[in-house]
This record gives structure tokens, sequence and C-alpha cells, in this order.
């Protein structure tokens, strides 16, 4: 049974990862390539150096990703799960195939801001996905890991630092107008990837004192498939014996829960915290 819930969950991952790359494609190949807006990671880097070795950037970012993965091995060793390379070389393959094998439509307007609005929420909104399922890109992420490990550098500024500088670049290979496009883009893209990331991570944290903790108990464990802590507790006012639940769910459980519990008890109290991270079985993995 555990197994199977196991497999269920990574199916569930996969799937999600998956579909956080196509989205994270789309953005690049409909409208960020084409207005050659390098808005940091491999495929910035490959805009770049399409503009002095006309190579597709689909190919350049399996140029690019296979000779990082390749460094990182050699100098940190395998530091990186098979999801994170499975993402990586499905968006190479996603932004190839729409690219040069099967064309789709490319934005070409003379509206900038449109291919950099459009183009980042695509692009942040798919990212986001792919990281709150524990997997990653690419990219400035394995230069950053090897600065890390080396210079102690902080891992978020290295990435940041490195996507600012192949947006920089971009002004140099193309024209100021670009460069200052793709530094926006950065931004935004950055910006919307918080946003979204704690939407789709955000959990909550009930604390539930009842006369029939028991039955709510048995509803979070046999409906919600969630697990309870249950303390001791006494009351200040009547100084009698009191069960307090803890109990952590995805936000989206929440209006089931607190609808089960005045169902169950409608005198109950309970009140709800925000969770901002949960690690843990059901939750995010510690690795």
């Amino acid at each position: 049974m555990g197994s199977r819930k196991r497999l269920a969950e990574l199916t569930r991952e996969y799937v999600l990862s998956s579909l956080g790359v196509f989205l994270t494609a789309l953005g690049l190949v409909i409208f960020l390539i084409p207005n050659n807006i390098a808005a940091g990671g491999a495929s910035g880097l490959a805009i770049v150096l399409n503009r002095f070795f006309p190579i597709s950037v689909g190919i350049w970012m399996y140029i690019i990703n296979a000779t990082l993965f390749l460094t990182a091995f050699l100098i940190i060793g395998f530091d990186f799960s098979f999801k994170t390379i499975y993402c990586t070389f499905l968006l190479n393959f996603l932004i190839d195939l729409f690219d040069r094998v099967v064309p789709i439509y490319k934005y070409h307007g003379n509206d900038m801001i449109l291919a950099v609005f459009f183009g980042d929420i695509l692009t942040a909104v798919g990212m986001a996905i792919a990281f709150s399922q524990n997997a990653s890109t690419g990219g400035t992420d394995i230069i950053a890991k090897i600065l890390n490990k080396f210079f102690g550098a902080p891992f978020g500024m290295s990435i940041l630092f490195l996507d600012f500088a192949i947006g920089l670049s971009a002004g140099l290979a193309y024209n100021i107008d670009t460069g200052l496009y793709s530094i926006l883009a950065i931004i935004v893209n950055g910006t919307t990837i918080d946003f979204v990331m704690k939407g789709l991570e955000l959990s909550t944290n009930l604390w539930v004192v009842s006369e029939k903790a028991d039955d709510i108990k048995k509803f979070v464990l046999n409906d919600l498939e969630r697990g309870v802590t249950v303390f001791d507790a006494k009351g200040g006012y009547t100084n009698q014996p009191k069960n307090v639940l803890m109990i952590v769910i995805k936000r989206r459980e929440l209006h089931e829960l607190t609808t089960a519990i005045r169902a169950i008890d409608p005198k109950a109290f309970f009140f709800v915290n925000e969770a901002r991270q949960v690690y843990g079985e059901g939750f995010k993995e510690l690795v």
C-alpha cells in the first residue's frame, strides 16, 4: 500500500513538473526568444550566444546544460536529482521542438512590454509549478552550486548575479533596449515566481479545542488522510482536562475541514495559521 501511494505521488510530481516545463517552454518560444529577451538561465545565455554563432537556441541549450552538468559532476560530484535532469532536458527538447521541428506562433509585435509581460507570466508560472515539485531546470542553478561550494557564495544571490550578467550581455550583443528589457524580464520573473510559489506551497495549521476531539481526529485521519497531533491541556477557567488537536493541511483542504468541524461540534474553538513551508510525509520532502 505504501509503495503504491509513493508511486502515485511520484507520478503526480512528474506530471506537474512536465506541465510546468511545458508552460515555461511556451513562454520562451512564443514571447522571449523571438524578441531576444535574455531573462537569465541557460535560455538567456543561449539567446546571447545565438547572436554571435547562429545555432538555434534549443541546440545551444543542449550544449550549455550538458557542459554545465558534466562540469558540475567532475567538480562537485553527482549532486542533482533525476527529476532536475529530466526537467532540464525536457525543457531543451520542447524549446527545440517548438522552435525548429514543429514551429508554433511567435510574437513579433512592436510592443516589447507585452512580450516581457506575457513571456514572464508563462515562464514564471511554469517554473513555480516545477519548483513546487522539488524540480529545477538547471542553467545558472548549476553554476551557483559550484560558486557556493568553492567560494561560499550565497546560492540565491549567485543566481541573481549570474542572471543579471546574462541580461547585460544581451544589451552588449544586441542593443541597449534589449538589455534593459532583459533585466526587466529577470526582475518580473523572480517576483512572479515568488508570488506563485506562495500560493502553491501555502499550507495551514489548525489548533482545535473541542469536546468531540476524537470525532474530529477520525475525520482528519480517515477522510482527509492527514496526520493529527494530540496535546493534553487544561482549561484555564474550568481547570478541566482537554484535548487540543494540531492539524496541518493544504490550503485547498481548509474549507472541507472547517465545515466538518462545525458539523461535528458547533461549539468547537479553533484558529488557523498560515504555514509557509511544511516538510514531511504528505508535503515537501526533506531531500
